[in-house]
Order: structure tokens, then C-alpha cells, then sequence
């Protein structure tokens, strides 16, 4: 997967929860719109988990650690 496709992602991702968020926020659903705001977070880590494991190992290799 190449680095636009995953910003492409994450960006879409982000504007999917927002819009989701401001329905319930409006219609009432406090609640529910923190957990949508949360399972998006979670959705974008899970996302690059395996891109900041490489970004670890580099700086491992880099600082000698």
C-alpha cells in the first residue's frame, strides 16, 4: 500500500467519523457520538500499526538500541 492510498485512507476514515459524530451530536446522542469518535481512532491506529513497528525498528537502527 502506497503512502497516499494510506493518508487517502486515514482522511477518509477521519471525515466518515466526524460526519457520523455531528448527526448524533445533533440529534442528541452524546453517547454514541464520543463512541463513534473512539472506534475511528482505534480504525486509524490499526491502520498504521505496521507502518510505526518499521518506524521503530529505524529509529532502533539508527540510535544503535
Amino acid at each position: 500500500m502506497s503512502d497516499v492510498s494510506l493518508l487517502l485512507r486515514i482522511a477518509g476514515v477521519g471525515m466518515i467519523a466526524a460526519v457520523i459524530c455531528q448527526i448524533l451530536s445533533k440529534s442528541g446522542r452524546d453517547e454514541q457520538a464520543t463512541l463513534v469518535s473512539v472506534a475511528g481512532i482505534v480504525i486509524v491506529i490499526i491502520m498504521i500499526a505496521d507502518r510505526l513497528g518499521v518506524m521503530f525498528d529505524t529509529l532502533r537502527g539508527i540510535f544503535g538500541l
